[in-house]
């Protein structure tokens, strides 16, 4: 019986392409976004690909396309909570409302899927919650530091209830990948003020640097198997980095005030 997974943000970049590849390694896929109906995607043309409604701000669209994936598929095993987005710009430039936002969308709509399916997962002797974070959960971006604080929040919650769900043999995975080549520098990102405010200089030069990384970063397509892999896998293993080891080594070796000093002159140059 093939297993069924259920993603988050699933229109485009990562999360499409994690849809695609799971269902060409022969899991029933169900590939979930706010607006199905009216998305142009590559997901229309794979008729066995069930595509629903769900908005992670919505807890009864959760519960909604959770239920209707069970009912079509008989069960789930794996969960990829994908859906999020970069709020970005000087925090002094943010409002409380688009600060709170970020965080419901990248956080406690990740909690609110996880909580939903978790006795789903204890009923059936286990699955997986594989939580897309960021290099950005280890480390910092100038003006990213919303986006950051929603990736760390990510990063130590999912770290903690890896201990509480073991014994339900519920596995935890996170996945943190560096730049990517996706949409995310477009439909994906939002700002906290159009041109930096009196941050401006250095926000376009930060800015424009990410650009560039982004442009020269992995594809959704790696960030996709590496997804697979942490869903398929019988291990334990927690963390799966994606085109940032070279990043998170230097910041596991180097001290504080070297690595940002030498990040920051990259960025900010």
């Amino acid at each position: 019986m093939n297993k069924t997974v259920l993603i988050t943000g699933s229109s485009s970049g990562i999360g499409l392409a994690t849809a695609l590849y799971m269902h060409k390694k022969g899991w029933n896929v169900v590939a979930t976004m706010r607006n199905p109906e009216t998305r142009n995607t590559e997901l229309n043309k794979v008729n066995d690909i069930l595509k629903l409604h769900l908005d992670v701000k919505d807890l009864n669209s959760i519960q909604t396309a959770i239920q209707k994936s069970i009912s079509k598929f008989g069960k789930i095993d794996a969960i990829v909570n994908n859906a999020g987005f970069a709020l970005v710009g000087p925090f002094e430039e943010s409002d409380s409302e688009k600060v709170k936002d970020q965080f419901h969308t990248n956080v406690f709509g990740l909690m609110d899927v996880t909580r939903e399916i978790i006795p789903h997962f204890r009923s059936n002797g286990g699955g997986s919650i594989v939580n897309v974070a960021s290099v950005g959960g280890r480390i910092t971006f100038p003006f990213y530091g919303l986006y950051h604080g929603t990736k760390w929040a990510v990063e130590g919650f999912s770290e903690s209830i890896q201990h509480e769900l073991k014994e339900f043999n519920i596995k935890v995975k996170i996945i943190e990948p560096g730049p990517i080549r996706t949409n995310f520098y477009d439909s994906s990102m939002k700002f906290t003020s159009e041109d930096g405010g009196v941050y401006s200089t250095k926000f376009k030069k930060a800015f424009n640097m990410m650009n560039y990384f982004g442009k020269k970063g992995a594809t959704p397509e790696r960030v996709a198997k590496t997804i697979y892999n942490a869903a398929s896998s019988n291990s334990w293993k927690l963390r799966y980095p994606v085109g940032s080891m070279g990043m998170l080594m230097l910041r596991r070796l180097l001290p504080d005030r070297l690595f940002n000093g030498a990040f920051g002159f990259v960025i900010m140059r």
